[in-house]
């Protein structure tokens, strides 16, 4: 039953981290789709820091029952909801698209109608030679890659373990500490994110996630006393003949690393590439497409949580870290490169900078 139970979980989080972010980047008005896209994350991780705070108090399965409370409130609240409007002209219903944008927006100030003559036909693979179709699919998928690449799985997985070397009396606390910071963090970027910008936001977070992983990997490289221990898996064990002060101060480098790493990625690599995966796609691809790129995040993550322990081991806990900052660097010339900025534009104008016009 608890297995059955994890699998009908995952497969409601996976339709979600799905549909949720499409459906908010449709039914927003442009000048605050950021800040809205990034609620989403936003609520990610408040759930997340509530869930650790309410795992103090109660027993396992009254957790779970809790857990029951907000996707029941979403169930009864989208009862409420109207389908976008941009998916009801899709299927020619304009009068009920033009209700529903009035609903949401007021009045039908600031809206420009999505061309509707090819929406109808789906997906075909014939679509991927059009550059406004495998452009934005590549991007999207690079994003994803990249989000998981950066290493924050590793990161969160050794937080308690970090926590306990920097003598915390309580280490437990590491999951609270972390979940505020994420919090904070991705709170700021909501707040700005639709007056710095995507890419701005993006290539900040990259450059401090470079930084704090090769922090990182410097702490693991300091507390190795000698190459017959660079595989050695017990990461945070002293293994030196320093003094345990020493450690406990290298400790403290590892704490302040894993701080700003997870600030850093709060505010850009977490919520932005779920939003701009909602934003860059045209309508009628936008099901397959977003749904390639939900499967690539989730698929990145399953293989990084399962191989990161065999790379440490190949590379040394300090190798596997540094490995992790040159995947922040190529994220960030990545962003450079080719990731538009797409603050202030309606989805038909990020549509028409891919086909070029």
């Amino acid at each position: 039953m608890l297995l059955g139970g994890r699998l009908l979980t995952g497969l409601a989080c996976g339709v979600a981290s799905l549909v949720a972010p499409v459906y908010i980047s449709e039914i927003a008005y442009p000048a605050i789709r950021g800040l809205l896209g990034s609620c989403v994350q936003l609520m990610v991780v408040t759930g997340i820091l509530l869930a650790y705070v309410a795992g103090w108090v109660l027993e396992w399965r009254w957790l779970a029952v809790l857990g029951c409370v907000p996707p029941t409130l979403m169930l009864l609240l989208m009862c409420c909801m109207p389908e976008t409007p941009r998916f009801l002209l899709t299927q020619h219903q304009h009068q009920e698209a033009m209700a529903a944008l009035r609903f949401l927006w007021g009045s039908e100030e600031g809206w420009e109608e999505p061309p509707i003559g090819v929406e109808h036909q789906g997906f075909q693979l014939a679509m991927l030679r059009r550059p406004g179709v495998y452009k934005p699919l590549i991007i999207g998928i690079s994003l994803m890659a990249f989000q998981q690449l950066s290493g924050v799985n590793a990161i969160m997985f050794y937080a308690e373990t970090i926590f306990e070397e920097a003598k915390f009396k309580d280490s437990s606390l590491a999951s609270v500490t972390v979940g505020i910071i994420q919090v904070l963090f991705t709170a700021v970027a909501a707040l700005i994110m639709d007056r710095a910008g995507r890419r701005l936001l993006l290539t900040l977070s990259g450059v401090v996630m470079v930084f704090s992983m090769s922090a990182f990997g410097t702490y693991f490289k300091l507390t190795q006393s000698g190459p017959n221990n660079s595989s050695h898996v017990g990461l945070l064990v002293p293994i030196s003949a320093e003094p345990v002060d020493v450690h406990v101060g290298l400790a403290w480098l590892a704490v302040g690393s894993m701080c700003l790493f997870i600030a850093g990625f709060a505010v850009g690599w977490g919520p932005i590439p779920w939003l701009l995966m909602s934003e860059i796609f045209p309508l009628h691809v936008k099901g397959v497409a977003t749904g390639v790129c939900v499967l690539t995040n989730w698929f990145m993550a399953f293989l990084v949580t399962k191989e990161f322990s065999s790379i440490m081991e190949i590379l040394g806990p300090y190798g596997a870290f540094w490995l992790t900052a040159a995947f922040c660097i190529l994220s960030v010339l990545f962003t450079l490169t080719f990731v538009p900025e797409t603050k202030g534009r309606t989805l038909e104008q990020i549509t028409a900078h891919f086909e070029g016009l």
